[in-house]
């Protein structure tokens, strides 16, 4: 096989400035956390593209492996050579031989001022020396094979095959978040979206047994496992509900329950991602959805609090949603028949658009501060890493 080397792009990564080095560093540490499956492997950083050597190994695990890594734009396959003529006419005809069809393109690029012949001249002369030496024939516009040339100072890297990776920000560039965690099916696709974008994310759950059943747990580890293969460790905090929640239900007309509760969960989730270190809430929240997504609803509800709270899904349909827990693998898993608290207890008749006089006057029915306090005091939380459940974090 002559691919011997990856060429990975930045994409977004190239938009930035000054920055643009600590974007690179991230990535590629984070790529090599990746390829530590595929012992030989070497990955290295350069301005333009990171780097990765196959070793001999087998390129397709190694690809299907880097595409659940943020930051990164698209996957080249690629032979590295000598930058000279002579090496350059052995390696295009030794490209295609091992590729399908009888019309080719070729495209070259001319990082490097300093080699000698000019793109278009390169391009003429390749091209010819393939018409000469084999039953290829040129085609512009519908060909079967493409050959992008890239010349660089190090060497020349010749290509017919891209793949695409996630895109975003390399995982860790943009802060922590404390993601809210159903169980559902929005709530983990929001929390690969905010990894796509390289922030990190740790997680909450309202547990409110024994009106939820303890398989919630397992159906929202299940659910971090997978997600292990896009964010290597995650941590989960897990919130007794039970008392608030009831003293709601005991208080609350039926029709406002969903809103109280969902403020107090603002409350806790508060406290919690400050004793986290986090800088934002995060919600699977969709705008319409239901009936505590109106924006009515959400005015209302995030009126206790001036954290920031990020919501990735929240111009994102059902159907698109969908797609995505299909195609990350949380679907089968979201829809597991475990109810949540949310779902418990979801009133016939919830209101849709709260008012925010109506919150203050059933609020003042209990002693919810107390209530809220044993909750952030009382938090337990587990640690998923790679794939597997851990005693404690860093083991």
């Amino acid at each position: 096989m002559i691919y011997d080397s990856l060429m990975i792009h930045y994409g977004e990564l190239s938009t930035k400035g000054d920055n643009r080095r600590l974007f690179v560093n991230q990535l590629t540490h984070n790529v090599r956390l990746a390829l530590r499956r595929f012992p030989g492997t070497e990955a290295w950083g350069g301005r333009d593209h990171l780097y990765v050597s196959l070793k001999g190994q087998n390129p397709e695990p190694i690809i299907a492996r880097l595409q659940e890594v943020s930051g990164i734009q698209k996957i080249s396959l690629v032979a590295k050579v000598e930058p000279t003529e002579d090496a350059l006419k052995e390696a295009v005809l030794a490209l295609l031989k091992e590729e399908k069809g009888s019309t080719f393109k070729i495209d070259v690029k001319r990082a490097d001022k300093s080699f000698p012949i000019h793109s278009y001249e390169l391009t003429c002369l390749l091209a010819d020396h393939i018409l000469d030496h084999s039953s290829w024939t040129v085609d512009l516009h519908h060909f079967d094979a493409r050959i992008k040339i890239d010349i660089r100072q190090e060497g020349a890297y010749l290509s017919c095959h891209d793949y695409p990776g996630l895109g975003g920000y390399p995982l860790g560039m943009n802060g922590k978040v404390m993601m809210l965690l159903s169980g559902g099916i929005d709530s983990p696709v929001a929390t690969f979206e905010l990894i796509r974008r390289g922030i990190k994310v740790e997680t909450i759950h309202f547990a409110s047994p024994p009106y939820t059943q303890m398989a919630v747990i397992d159906k929202l580890k299940d659910l971090l496992k997978d997600l292990n293969d896009y964010q290597p460790s995650f941590k989960l905090n897990i919130i007794p509900f039970t008392k608030l929640q009831e003293a709601i239900y005991a208080h609350v007309s039926e029709p406002y329950c969903i809103t109280i509760m969902r403020r107090m969960m603002l409350r806790i989730a508060v406290e919690v991602a400050k004793k986290e270190g986090c800088q934002a809430l995060a919600t699977g929240e969709s705008v319409g959805q239901v009936a505590s997504q109106t924006l009515e609803s959400m005015q209302v509800i995030n009126e206790v609090t001036n954290f920031p709270i990020l919501r990735p899904l929240a111009t994102s349909d059902k159907v698109r949603i969908i797609d995505t827990a299909k195609r990350i693998g949380t679907y089968e898993i979201s829809i597991r028949p475990y109810e949540d608290c949310c779902t418990i207890f979801k009133p016939k008749r919830p209101k849709t658009k709260p008012q925010l006089e109506d919150c203050y006057y059933y609020e003042s029915q209990f002693d919810w501060k107390s209530l809220v306090d044993e909750c952030v005091n009382s938090y337990t939380s587990l640690y998923l890493k790679n794939g597997e459940e851990l005693l404690k974090e860093g083991q």
